[in-house]
């Protein structure tokens, strides 16, 4: 019946049923006090401590206990930022060294201790690492890369709301993340020093008075920075007004804590959030070693709220260009509720040359998923077009061409078939290079 679930201890005082034998037992109950209850039966963590977080904690954070472990405001305060930490906890290469070291301005180092449990401590090569501690590839500027390549302040309406496509906007609720990935598209503007932790609900007024007039809005994206860093209370007070203009339908989340800090995924915030749906949630997931058991649990929390989950996983050169690791990362995440959303192709942001692949290999693993899984487990292949252009999904090309009237379509085994298209176009004046079945 427990279905291998550890039972929990009661949130209240059970009243037993009021029979003879009951009555016996409720009389001695009440001479056992709230301390010895305690004590006979100690408090245990609500949220998992996986066995390489615990022993990541005891070897790093000695004196932190698994309730504070857990707790997420604990784990924002102690991130990894310094050099001086990161050198404590990782062994850093003399190429790592000297980036953080010349580092100024925005898009600072920073891990939460949980994050950093799952990488690789002495190996730089590591996936999840490389995506979060700088190396000199980032000083390096490569044609075409940009500090907004995508033209985010050009279609900035009102303080942080982005109005591109016309029944949507980006409303950019702060600009501080748990975590840093080193390839962010918003570089320029997130984790500036002394500037993180600001809060202006006059900033928020700006951007819902504009909302308010727009009644072509329907649908709101908040992302940031990570929305999921602020407190519930302003969570709370920004959602509520976003649910009182009357045009907006529902409203979406971009958040990368449900994997670099999921701890912050609490009854508490799925409570507030169940209060505003349709409320949606894209989580940026990059690789499978970030499918933990504390991930897994806060996925399910949002789930069990009503939350709809979709990915957003940037393809990154050396971390996960390659189906054998896109494969389990998107099977692992339908397994746990999540659907696979978007594959995108790695923004030219400054300094990310050393992240991005050709547009080919995007196209490479779409084909190795298609046909070799199910398509709920399939993204959308996308390129964000530099300069405002919006994002534009690709797919392998499955046309061959045209014979009359039929039109000749590859499938996922290289075999061409024909398909009944009287009067269609599509496939004209392409070279037949393939005998159709």
């Amino acid at each position: 019946m427990l279905r291998r679930r550890t039972l929990k201890p009661p949130l209240r005082s059970i009243r037993p049923a009021p029979d003879a034998h009951a009555a016996i037992h409720l009389q001695d109950a009440v001479h056992v006090t709230k301390t010895e209850a305690a004590v006979a039966r100690p408090a245990t963590p609500r949220f998992p401590v996986s066995s390489e977080s615990k022993a990541f904690y005891r070897r790093f954070f000695p004196t932190t206990t698994a309730l504070d472990w857990n707790d997420w405001r604990w784990q924002m305060r102690s991130r990894i930022r310094t050099p001086e930490e990161l050198a404590r906890i990782f062994q850093l290469s003399d190429d790592e060294r000297a980036a953080v070291g010349q580092h100024k301005g925005s898009l600072p180092v920073g891990i939460t201790p949980y994050y950093a449990s799952l990488m690789g401590l002495d190996n730089p090569s590591e996936p999840l690492r490389r995506t979060h501690i700088m190396t000199g590839d980032e000083y390096v500027r490569m044609p075409g890369e940009d500090n907004d390549p995508l033209g985010e302040d050009h279609d900035t309406v009102a303080p942080g709301l982005v109005h591109r496509y016309p029944d949507r906007v980006l409303f950019l609720t702060t600009g501080t993340c748990s975590t840093y990935c080193r390839y962010c598209t918003r570089a320029r503007v997130v984790g500036n020093p002394g500037g993180e932790y600001q809060f202006s609900t006059r900033q928020w007024e700006q951007a819902l008075a504009y909302l308010e007039v727009h009644t072509e809005v329907r649908d709101v994206l908040l992302s940031g920075g990570d929305p999921l860093t602020l407190g519930d209370d302003k969570l709370d007070w920004l959602l509520s007004r976003l649910r009182a203009i009357k045009h907006i339908e529902f409203i979406r989340f971009g958040t990368k804590v449900p994997v670099v800090l999921p701890q912050r995924i609490t009854k508490a915030l799925t409570q507030t959030l169940k209060k505003y749906h349709p409320v949606w949630m894209s989580l940026h997931i990059t690789h499978p070693a970030e499918l933990t058991p504390e991930a897994t649990e806060a996925f399910t929390r949002l789930a069990d709220a009503g939350i709809p989950l979709g990915s957003q996983t940037v393809l990154l050169k050396g971390v996960n260009d390659s189906a054998e690791v896109i494969l389990p990362l998107m099977r692992g995440l339908l397994m746990r509720r999540v659907k696979p959303y978007y594959l995108y192709q790695c923004d030219p942001i400054s300094g990310s040359g050393h992240f991005r692949t050709t547009v080919e290999k995007g196209l490479e693993i779409l084909t190795a998923l298609r046909g070799h899984t199910t398509g709920y487990a399939t993204p959308v292949f996308a390129v964000d077009a530099p300069g405002g252009g919006g994002k534009i999904q690709l797919a392998p090309d499955c046309i061959v061409g045209r014979d009359g009237d039929d039109l000749l379509l590859r499938n996922f085994e290289g075999k061409v078939y024909r398909y009944p298209d009287p009067g269609g176009q599509l496939g004209m004046g392409k070279p037949v290079a393939m005998a159709a079945e």
